[in-house]
């Protein structure tokens, strides 16, 4: 709870005017699983400032490049409630209207200028900012938006001010940026990049397109990989199933809508139902009844249950293992050679979904780690030991959150190291051997083609 402090009593005994008050936010988590203080997490609604820990380092190190995963900004559910009036919400930008940032109109100045950009495939086809009157199905909102624009803002008060990542002459090549084929994910790399690098020039973007969810490149071939997520999908399913609270709610919707329990739990209702919570919209009603916060509270907190079996499980892991070798490979190549003296691609975006972002969590053992709320963002941060000028270290964040030595392949060294950071070879190790391990198998190949131990 925010307390805001009491003016000090006069000499007189008297108090001319009390200024406690209790503020409603919750500054602290509960105790337990609390399914409505979980959603306001998962929204991300821009509200007040965040603290971060990127960036922090001993004075004499030096940090030579930084890769972000990011996921979408908040945005219109993919799926839609049966016979129900879709939430009235407005993807036009409108500065004046909240939740907004100061930069919001000079953005969609510089982005109606965009045509100069080198966009891979069907990206320069997209729009580069939402402009719907209506959102459509998956459409990013102006809340979106501005969650990234403060992302971009934050990042750049500590990357580019502070540690000078970039020279204000920066190049194309000191970029590397890629984005799946959704207008919600490019256009969130773009407004990150528009408050990173103020009015950057659009010659030197790049946008590369990324047609896999988990940017599995030219390595997508696994079948082991495809085998457990089917056994996933099954465990999520028992689960479901045994849930009498989750079914008598499902039937209770479905009779308020009018359709059957079967078509309703199809259409995702958690995915619409977030839409109406993170805008502050009331849940839909038809002329039987309304779908309550009863129906929310219960469908969240299966949801938040299904995350912690998930973990406990493994099937998840090993999926997360097969399914994020080929993105981790790649940062891991791409930060051993600038360990070795390259200046190319400094700072690295990828703009992707949560599918994305979580099994990247798994596979590196953040198993704390909430599921990625709208606009979360993890960053690997390389440092150069300015003492020892030939060792590098690795910090990995989580929405601000220092999550190094929670990962699988560094928790040992936490305690038997002064430094605050991870040697990049252990991250190597992990990626070039350790996965593996457990497939009894050495190589991602012959990991995809051969079951667990």
């Amino acid at each position: 709870v925010h307390l805001i402090p009491v003016n000090p009593v006069r000499e007189d005994g008297l108090n001319p005017k009390s200024r406690k008050r209790i503020m409603p936010d919750l500054l602290t988590e509960p105790p337990a699983i609390d399914p409505v203080y979980e959603a306001h997490v998962y929204c991300n609604v821009p509200t007040i400032a965040e603290r971060s820990m990127e960036g922090h380092a001993p004075h004499y190190f030096k940090l030579v490049s930084v890769q972000v995963l990011i996921r979408h900004g908040d945005r219109y559910p993919l799926y839609a409630i049966p016979k129900t009036k879709r939430p009235d919400i407005d993807c036009m930008l409108v500065p004046s209207r909240k939740p907004s940032h100061p930069q919001l109109e000079t953005f969609m100045k510089h982005m109606s200028k965009g045509s100069a950009a080198q966009m891979d495939g069907s990206l320069s086809s997209l729009p580069r900012f939402p402009s719907h009157s209506l959102c459509e199905m998956g459409e990013l909102t102006q809340t979106g938006v501005v969650q990234h624009l403060r992302n971009g803002q934050l990042l750049r008060e500590i990357y580019i001010n502070k540690h000078k990542l970039l020279p204000a002459d920066w190049t194309a090549k000191q970029l590397y940026l890629e984005t799946t084929g959704k207008s919600r994910t490019l256009q969130s790399a773009l407004a990150l990049l528009y408050t990173f690098l103020p009015d950057f020039d659009w010659k030197k973007i790049n946008m590369r397109h990324q047609w896999s969810t988990i940017f599995c490149s030219g390595s997508c071939d696994c079948p082991m990989r495809n085998h457990y997520l089917e056994e996933e999908q099954r465990r999520q399913y028992s689960l479901r199933v045994k849930n009498n609270d989750l079914e008598k709610i499902y039937v209770d919707m479905a009779k308020i809508v009018g359709i059957p329990t079967r078509q309703l739990r199809a259409s995702n209702p958690i995915d619409s139902l977030l839409c109406y919570f993170c805008h502050n919209v009331s849940f839909p009603c038809t002329k039987t009844g309304c779908i309550g916060m009863e129906h929310f509270k219960v469908i969240k907190r299966h949801q938040l249950e299904d995350e912690r079996e998930r973990q406990e499980k493994k099937l998840y892991f090993l999926y997360a293992l097969l399914a994020t070798h080929p993105l981790l490979n790649q940062t891991v190549n791409r930060l051993q050679r600038i360990a070795e003296g390259k200046k190319e691609e400094v700072f690295v975006l990828y703009s992707a979904h949560d599918v994305t972002l979580s099994p990247v969590l798994s596979a590196l053992g953040i198993t704390e780690a909430r599921f990625p709320r709208f606009a979360a963002r993890l960053v690997f941060e390389l440092w150069q030991d300015g003492k020892r000028p030939k060792e590098h270290f690795i910090r990995i964040l989580y929405n601000g959150a220092d999550v190094t030595f929670q990962t699988s392949f560094c928790k040992d060294h936490y305690k038997r190291s002064s430094k605050p950071m991870c040697p990049l070879e252990k991250f190597v190790n992990f990626v070039k051997r350790d996965m593996f391990l457990i497939f009894n198998s050495t190589s991602y190949y012959d990991a995809c083609r051969r079951r667990a131990l």
